[in-house]
């Protein structure tokens, strides 16, 4: 039989599980490589192709202090160029398929995404890949939503639902601008049914790109705080893991003085979907540090 792979272009493609260290958990990302040839809307429809919430192709940087560029695209053709997920699952594909040159305890790199150049660490003991760190930008505190009862309909919630006496639904980005918006409970967390169209709208209104929604009952008492994501602005409705939200959230509690300056908070998502994951941040002052380990899954040939 004659190789179909001789009639069209190739390339090859990886499934990483990130923010988990268990197959089929965690945050699928799918991870293309040596990506430098492909145009942007080959990209995009590779992205559409793949169907999972973000698609990371990897191509050489265009910046001097980077070591690799990094572009996201989700299912509808939005780019991503916060660095949650889809930076430190690429990176973990990286540092395993060694195509970096790293000691026994790891090393240092940068990474090029969006018009951002960003320190990302990778974190081995004894030789063994243990964990990936990344800075993300420092926070900026944005608009707050007036509006909780049409808030809390748009999430398919009562207001009271809504832990906002304490805790204001505002926008924080640490890379992406989200709003992250306090649950009275874990029952609240889990029964948000969103409108995507309302919560779109909602979203434009205070210029959120998604909806982090929280509250600080875990299931794990080692964690701080239980979280769903939603982001009908790009088509995701809903994400098992988030770290591009999850940064900003660790900040908006230090501001908040939920926790003191300095902390590493964990955040667990993704139990709605069955896909338990685990977020870490720390953060000193206006540095935002991201942690979390991965897991390759799968692999593969796209033909196009």
């Amino acid at each position: 039989m004659t190789d179909p792979t001789t009639f069209y272009r190739h390339t090859n493609f990886y499934i990483v599980d990130v923010f988990s260290d268990q197959p089929l958990t965690g945050n699928p990302l799918a991870v293309v490589p040596d990506a430098g040839d492909l145009d942007v809307p080959t990209m995009q429809r590779f992205a559409r192709e793949f169907n999972q919430s973000e698609t990371t192709f990897l191509m050489s940087p265009t910046k001097k202090d980077a070591d690799w560029r990094l572009r996201c695209f989700t299912p509808t053709g939005a780019e991503v160029t916060g660095a949650g997920h889809n930076a430190l699952g690429a990176w973990w594909w990286l540092a395993e398929a060694g195509r970096l040159k790293l000691s026994d305890s790891g090393g240092s790199f940068s990474q090029e995404i969006g018009d951002k150049v960003l320190p990302v660490e990778v974190i081995a003991r004894s030789g063994r890949l243990e964990a990936i760190g990344m800075i993300q930008t420092p926070p900026v505190f944005g608009k707050q939503m007036s509006d909780l009862r049409e808030l809390a309909s748009a999430l398919g919630l009562e207001p009271n639902d809504l832990d906002t006496e304490k805790l204001p639904a505002q926008v924080v980005s640490t890379g992406a601008a989200h709003l992250l918006v306090p649950a009275r409970s874990r029952s609240a967390v889990e029964r948000a049914k969103p409108d995507a169209e309302r919560l779109a709208a909602v979203l434009r209104s205070v210029a959120g790109q998604g909806c982090y929604l929280f509250c600080l009952d875990p299931i794990d008492p080692s964690s701080t705080a239980h979280a769903r994501f939603f982001n009908p602005t790009v088509g995701i409705s809903e994400d098992p893991a988030t770290g591009s939200a999850a940064g900003p959230l660790a900040c908006y509690l230090i501001e908040r003085k939920i926790v003191p300056d300095g902390s590493t908070i964990t955040v667990e998502q993704g139990h709605s979907l069955g896909r338990p994951s685990l977020i870490k941040v720390s953060v000193q002052g206006n540095q935002v540090n991201l942690t979390g380990r991965g897991v390759v899954v799968a692999q593969g040939v796209i033909r196009y």
